[in-house]
């Protein structure tokens, strides 16, 4: 039965998610019914295409997971890293392709395993929990490792420039790479720093496509940016004060 109960939640997820999107399609036609010279629906391009129903099923993927008890958006997960795996290929984003086939479904094959199990490999509860301070401090060091690494790979591999050209779209590129590994990292293990780098990464998109003049994923990244950071204050509701660690101070409750 709470199997059961979890699937549905799941389902009526994908329902909202389809709900959403059929909103914003809707308003973004009415947009270009009313700005003729702007192109906001790409349907002649097969890698947008592909990014539509990974974006809503990712939606219902990250609704379900607000539920810190409810494995199944995990299987969801999977669905859209693989779409997503799919359109970069499509878009040769061959960094990001290796990234969402052979990291982040494994890591989510990972988080099924864990969440369905009703306590830790210690014993304890399974909850949601802030890293300890040495833990996220060494987070961010690979995170900011990571960027690093991707702008050198942007630079030398794939764009063959200087380091000082192209510089925010290669930052916000390495900065979401970044953000979505570590994110889908600490998804395993209940820790509510992955909304903290979710976050990360719907800002360095945000940016990006309001570098890039691209309207429908600037909006894309928005609708992101919203819910994630609600699906981050669900958990944060849900984390006892003693599972606070580095965030204690900043929540402005004690261990």
């Amino acid at each position: 039965m709470e199997n059961q109960h979890l699937w549905r939640a799941l389902g009526r997820n994908l329902g909202l998610s389809i709900l959403m999107f059929a909103v914003i399609f809707g308003l973004l036609w009415i947009a270009e019914l009313i700005f003729p010279s702007i192109t906001l629906l790409k349907w002649h391009d097969p890698a947008w295409c592909v990014g539509i129903p990974a974006s809503i099923i990712g939606v219902a993927y990250i609704l379900t997971i607000r539920d810190p008890q409810n494995y199944t958006g995990f299987f969801a997960g999977i669905v859209m890293s693989a779409l997503l795996g799919v359109q970069f290929t499509l878009q040769k984003s061959y960094d990001s392709t290796f990234l969402y086939f052979f990291v982040f479904i494994p890591f989510q094959m990972m988080s099924i395993y864990k969440w369905s199990r009703k306590k830790d490999d210690g014993g304890a509860s399974f909850e949601p929990k802030f890293l300890d301070i040495p833990r996220f401090w060494l987070s961010i060091f690979i995170g900011l490792a990571v960027t690093a690494g991707d702008y050198f790979i942007q630079t030398l591999v794939f764009q063959h420039n200087g380091f000082a050209d192209n510089i925010v779209v290669k930052l916000c590129n390495g900065l979401m790479i970044s953000s979505s590994f570590l994110a889908n990292y600490w998804l395993i293990y209940r820790k509510n720093d992955s909304w903290l780098y979710w976050f990360i990464y719907s800002v360095a998109g945000i940016v990006l496509f309001i570098y890039l003049g691209n309207i429908f994923s600037l909006v894309l990244f928005c609708f992101f940016l919203v819910i994630n950071s609600m699906a981050g204050i669900a958990w944060i509701k849900n984390t006892k004060p003693e599972n606070l660690f580095w965030a204690a101070p900043l929540l402005g409750k004690k261990k």
